[in-house]
């Protein structure tokens, strides 16, 4: 078995919670590789242990049975989406603040020792095909794993929007912008802006407007066979920002259908310590 360990330099300082995975996984007879999720910033480069020998993460994955990253939510959907063509699951350990993706906390990393035998299951999480259309032309496509924002950035003005499920109008409303997420990511940004709890397993879309200028636009939980569409309506501001897991902002006009569609892809996460969803839900959130 061969396990690649994907460590966050800027969260896992000095490599060290990689270095113990690896002494664990390697004493339980696992081949290992250690390779970095991205490169690093010039201006900001952290210090890395000499001992440890980095290799190129794309070769690695040929190779690799499991996947296992540190960090936060961030790094975890970085992650996946690089293990994704590859097939292989991924197994977050986190080091960050809430980590819901995170099957795994820092003081666990005893547990690693089970891949060894096979004592872990694989949960498949739905992802979204994302695609942004200009005058009949894809002119963006990406797949996500949490969510796609359509927001306005940082300018006070609002955005006119109108949101479609197989083109039909669902909601149309002013407002900061919206939000369309998997059952995974539900409990990220969906959920800060009001949006529904929904379990991780469950094949759905979830949109969820951001601070809307009215009283009708409420959260929409979809069929996952729906077609969500988004697009900027005139009178508004003339341009909104489209990031999905996060990642760099692309700009969308007025005019561009930005279409949200459940993947043929999936993720998938591996599961070691038998824990639910609602204990991971009260144990990050708290109870009421």
């Amino acid at each position: 078995m061969k396990v690649v360990l994907c460590p966050n330099p800027y969260r896992d300082k000095g490599l060290k919670a990689a270095q113990s995975a690896v002494k664990i996984l390697e004493n339980s007879g696992v081949e290992t590789a250690v390779c970095l999720p991205f490169e690093l910033e010039e201006n900001n480069r952290p210090e890395l242990p000499a001992q440890v020998r980095l290799k190129a993460l794309k070769q690695e994955l040929k190779t690799a049975d499991v996947l296992v990253c540190f960090g936060g939510d961030g790094t975890i959907l970085h992650a996946a989406r690089d293990a994704n063509p590859y097939n292989i699951p991924v197994l977050g350990i986190n080091l960050g603040s809430v980590g819901f993706m995170a099957e795994l906390e820092h003081s666990e990393l005893s547990l690693l020792a089970r891949l060894a035998g096979g004592k872990f299951d694989v949960e498949r999480r739905m992802m979204l095909d994302v695609t942004v259309r200009r005058d009949g032309r894809r002119v963006f496509r990406e797949t996500a794993l949490n969510d796609a924002v359509i927001t306005k950035g940082s300018v006070a003005r609002v955005l006119d929007l109108e949101v479609t499920g197989d083109r039909a109008t669902i909601a149309a409303f002013s407002g900061d912008g919206v939000i369309v997420a998997t059952p995974t990511g539900s409990t990220a940004y969906s959920l800060a802006a009001g949006g529904p709890i929904v379990e991780p397993t469950a094949a759905n879309l979830i949109v969820t407007p951001v601070c809307a200028h009215s009283l009708h636009a409420k959260p929409f939980v979809l069929d996952s066979g729906r077609a969500v569409g988004v697009r900027i309506t005139p009178g508004g501001r003339k341009m909104a920002y489209l990031s999905v897991d996060g990642g760099r902002a692309f700009k969308v006009q007025v005019g561009d259908w930005v279409e949200c569609r459940r993947s043929e892809r999936f993720a998938k996460l591996v599961k070691l310590t038998g824990r639910s969803f609602y204990e991971r839900i009260n144990q990050k959130l708290g109870r009421a």
